[in-house]
């Protein structure tokens, strides 16, 4: 059985949560809290396999209750999220920042359109999360626990044409690798970037406002037939692939169908970029579960391309990185304080 903690301050959200997750043979409620500092409690005191964990709550909201479990108890926790407004989505970020593995929707009213498949895909997503392994987070008052390690140095970066174009995609996970990656880019950084991250319908928009106001380089919403500018990262849109038109315009299809049941599709985005660049682009592949991208990244390298792979220590998930080392189409496998300099390096 899958032990859940259900952590929401409406009382008839949390019934529903309940009743969901509840009705699943798989899953066992093991306990109900009304707001974070409760939720912290019961995860000491339970043991959960998994945490829906709400954003605004009273005495201490999601973000204050991710950042303890993790530090005290880790445990897999979902971020259900009723809001797609900046500031909401931003404390969600947040959260998966500290530690959380994922948001999803939360589920409206039975009777509201969507209902079933908003519920499907909470009930699957916790599902997926309560498999996955976590560790301590420390809180980021400091770069880890007294007498952590520095990261390894730099793998040296091997010859090769200079990258035009930078293609990243990422998945479980993604937000914080993300949040360290691209925040670790100067302002002057010079090559454009496109980037599909696998998120829950709604948030993107939010993700993006996140991330830029976090990030020295821009960050935008790609737009379809938009010009490529020199330091912009060009966000996947909601349920829209990302490619390139040419080596100079984007492309942004919200018609073709899902591959492998992506929209958007790393595999595509990947693949896309290498057919119009060829040896002059960088795919970096980060944490995430599955293996979507590994086929255009297999077409990336035909093409003379580099690749970048996420290392298993620092990968909240290490689906896709695996895949596409596991392919052997990772020219380096880096931690993750390592890949914005590796970036930089193959884009100077």
């Amino acid at each position: 059985m899958i032990r859940v903690l259900v952590v929401e301050d409406s009382a008839t959200a949390r019934m529903l949560l309940v009743a969901l997750l509840g009705a699943e043979r798989d899953f066992e409620v093991v306990g109900e809290a009304e707001n974070g500092a409760r939720g912290v409690e019961l995860a000491e005191k339970l043991r959960p396999d998994v945490i829906t964990m709400d954003v605004r709550m009273p005495v201490l909201d999601g973000l204050g209750a991710t950042e303890q479990i993790m530090e005290h108890t880790p445990t897999p926790i979902v971020i259900v999220s009723a809001s797609f407004l900046a500031g909401e989505v931003a404390a969600s970020m947040a959260a998966l920042r500290s530690g959380a593995l994922t948001v999803v929707s939360k589920p409206e009213s039975p009777t509201a359109p969507g209902f079933a498949a908003s519920a499907r895909e909470l009930v699957d997503t916790v599902r997926a999360m309560a498999g996955v392994k976590v560790v301590r987070r420390w809180r980021r008052t400091s770069d880890g626990p007294p007498g952590s390690l520095p990261p390894l140095p730099l793998a040296q970066a091997s010859a090769r044409t200079r990258a035009r174009v930078v293609a990243i995609a990422t998945s479980t996970g993604g937000p914080a690798a993300l949040a360290k990656v691209l925040g670790d880019l100067p302002a002057d950084h010079g090559t454009p970037i496109l980037l599909v991250q696998h998120i829950a319908l709604g948030f993107a928009e939010g993700f993006v406002s996140w991330l830029d106001g976090i990030c020295r380089v821009r960050v935008q919403i790609a737009r379809d037939r938009e010009r490529l500018s020199p330091g912009t990262v060009y966000v996947a849109p909601d349920g829209s692939h990302l490619g390139l038109r040419d080596a100079e315009t984007i492309r942004v299809d919200a018609t073709a169908p899902p591959i492998e049941g992506f929209r958007p599709s790393a595999t595509l985005m990947f693949r896309s970029v290498a057919e119009v660049i060829g040896a002059g682009t960088l795919g970096v592949i980060l944490t995430g579960m599955g293996h979507d991208g590994v086929e255009g990244l297999r077409e990336l390298k035909y093409r003379g391309g580099a690749v970048i792979a996420q290392d298993r220590a620092t990968s909240v998930v290490f689906g896709m990185p695996a895949a596409a080392i596991a392919a052997g189409v990772a020219d380096e496998v880096l931690a993750i304080d390592q890949i914005a300099a590796a970036i930089r390096a193959r884009t100077a």
